[in-house]
């Protein structure tokens, strides 16, 4: 009997641990989820010192630094997130918040390949942002049925928390359905999947998958009070999250239903007070004159129970139902007035919302400037001083170009290597004569100094 039990146990572990292991399903997103780098432009201030706030001075009582840096001059900031590959036609899919007035993005393989990215469309209020690549050797991620996720399933996170590429997490889902407030009315329309999986910053845009490698939602919120994870994580189901890209794909923006109505939760006692059995709807407070539902008789203090056969429970139930039905499209919409039910029909209206613009044209740069770089050449002083003798300094590096992002202003260029020839510069005619002898798609180094340091750099010829 003692060894029938040992047995059992064994077996019993054997499965449990066999269950856990994920880690083929891992190495098949080896090629799938990437690293999303987005430059900006910022004007620094006061209030910031290099990467530093200065509510962290002020929070731990530390002396204020001096500050040298001149007012509102502009600096690049690169921040870093997760996405992954969503079709073979190059689409990749991250955050809103990642890409946000990003200047230029490139997408980040696990193979160490880089490409730059075009912004095809931007949703906000969904957090979700739709890029585009070349690259012909894509493994796109298996989509899965959000709708079908249910509370206590298992979880894999995979993303590039802190900018640690390709990290992974376990947990299972919290809740489904979850409505937050970001405070920019992103959970207004977002019925986000909860999770206990250790979501950090960085992981963003990134995959949530179940257990059969199958992605079921994008990594977007955390609740933190430390700014790391305590266990709070949301993502958006991936079955709202196609209804999305589809829209960006297809228009480059995302319309949305609307009702014009503002309201709250059916508490127990306002339920007994209305003469409802059970405390359930969304309770309508105001209409808002003009609106879908003041042109289809609903009514301040109305209960709306249900949108078709969508039962609302809460309030944001009906945020979530509204906002993905298609504007112009008409509903039955459920009622409870005065003690009784009543059928409405519904014209849905269209929300109205600030468009967030993609600005994707390019800035015509003169031919003076290849690649976007505004270069001088070294004093006779400087040049005895820097290794090669000679070199060209950088004094401006213009957005959207093809070295924005690479070269920084104050740099030193010295050579450019291109497989086995090498062009040594001493002006800036150098310079242009050698990029003008390239290709378009060429890939070259640049080798100089940055701050007495060497740099390689690779750039692409556009």
């Amino acid at each position: 009997m003692h060894n029938f039990l040992i047995t059992l146990l064994t077996i019993s572990f054997t499965l449990f641990s066999h269950q856990l292991d994920f880690s083929e399903l891992v190495k098949k997103q080896t090629n799938s989820v990437v690293n999303i780098e987005a430059t900006r432009i910022i004007s620094s201030s006061r209030q910031s010192f290099g990467s530093f706030p200065e509510e962290l001075f002020r929070e731990f009582g530390l002396p204020m630094p001096d500050y040298n840096e001149p007012r509102g001059q502009q600096r690049e900031a690169v921040s870093t997130g997760s996405g992954f590959v969503f079709e073979n036609e190059g689409y990749v899919v991250t955050n809103f918040h990642v890409v946000q007035d990003a200047v230029e993005v490139v997408v980040k393989f696990h193979d160490r390949q880089e490409f730059r990215a075009e912004i095809i469309g931007l949703d906000e209020l969904s957090d979700i942002a739709l890029l585009k690549i070349k690259r012909s050797d894509l493994s796109p991620v298996s989509v899965g049925n959000s709708d079908l996720v249910e509370q206590g399933d298992g979880v894999i996170a995979i993303g590039s928390p802190y900018n640690y590429d390709f990290s992974v997490t376990f947990g299972i889902i919290s809740a489904t359905g979850r409505g937050i407030n970001s405070g920019r009315g992103i959970g207004d329309y977002v019925p986000y999947l909860q999770t206990d999986a250790a979501v950090n910053r960085g992981n963003s845009g990134g995959p949530l998958f179940n257990t059969n490698g199958e992605v079921i939602g994008i990594n977007s919120q955390i609740y933190s009070r430390s700014g790391g994870n305590e266990g709070l994580a949301f993502a958006i189901p991936m079955n709202f999250a196609v209804e999305v890209i589809d829209q960006l794909k297809s228009d480059g923006r995302v319309s949305r239903g609307y009702l014009g109505v503002q309201g709250g939760e059916v508490s127990s006692d306002l339920a007994k007070a209305l003469g409802m059995k059970k405390p359930v709807g969304a309770h309508i407070r105001s209409v808002l004159d003009g609106g879908a539902a003041d042109k289809s008789g609903i009514l301040p203090g109305d209960v709306i129970l249900a949108i078709d056969d969508d039962e609302v429970v809460y309030f944001k139930d009906l945020q979530h139902t509204i906002g993905r039905t298609k504007p112009n499209t008409e509903v039955v919409a459920q009622l409870f007035r005065e003690g009784s039910l009543l059928y409405l029909d519904v014209t849905v209206g269209e929300l109205p919302v600030e468009e967030t613009q993609v600005d994707t044209s390019i800035k015509e740069q003169e031919s003076a400037f290849p690649l976007g770089l505004r270069l001088e050449e070294l004093e006779t002083g400087e040049q005895k001083r820097d290794i090669s003798q000679g070199g060209l300094r950088v004094t401006q590096v213009f957005p959207n170009s093809p070295a924005f992002g690479q070269i920084f202003r104050g740099d030193v260029i010295n050579k450019i290597v291109f497989k086995q020839t090498t062009f040594n510069l001493k002006t800036v005619g150098d310079f242009t004569d050698a990029i003008n002898s390239f290709n378009t798609g060429d890939i070259i180094l640049i080798i100089g100094t940055r701050e007495g340091a060497n740099i390689f750099e690779p750039v692409e010829i556009e």
